[in-house]
C-alpha cells in the first residue's frame, strides 16, 4: 500500500500499455466511457450482494473484496477517460475539492 494518487495513476497507464499490445482497437472517449458503465454496473452488483438484495452464499470478506476490485476498475476507467482528454485527473480533483470548501464556507458550514 502507501502510493500516492500520482503513483497509482502510472501504475494504471503501464496496465494499459500493455493492453495495447493485445487490444484489438484503440481506445478512444467512447470506449473508455462504456467500459466505465460497464465497471459501474459491476460495482452495483456487488452492492446488491452486499446490501443483501441478491442471494449470495459466500462471506462478507469475499463480498467486500469484489466490491474493492470493482470500485478500484471504476477509478482505472475514470483515469483511462481523463488520458483520452488531457486531463490532468489529479489537478483537476484538487480544484473540485477546493471549490466545494469555497460553497460550504459561503454557506457558513
Amino acid at each position: 500500500m502507501g502510493k500516492t494518487f500520482s503513483e497509482m495513476i502510472e501504475m494504471y497507464r503501464d496496465v494499459v500499455r500493455r493492453f495495447h499490445k493485445i487490444e484489438l482497437n484503440e481506445w478512444n472517449a467512447q470506449g473508455a466511457v462504456i467500459e466505465l458503465v460497464k465497471q459501474v454496473g459491476e460495482l452495483s452488483k456487488w452492492v446488491m450482494y452486499k446490501e443483501r438484495y441478491y442471494a449470495f452464499k459466500e462471506n462478507e470478506e469475499t463480498v467486500n473484496r469484489h466490491l474493492g476490485n470493482e470500485m478500484a476498475d471504476v477509478i482505472a476507467q475514470v483515469i483511462r477517460l481523463a488520458d483520452v482528454y488531457n486531463i490532468d485527473l489529479e489537478k483537476a480533483y484538487i480544484d473540485a475539492r477546493e471549490d466545494e470548501a469555497k460553497y460550504l464556507d459561503s454557506r457558513g458550514v
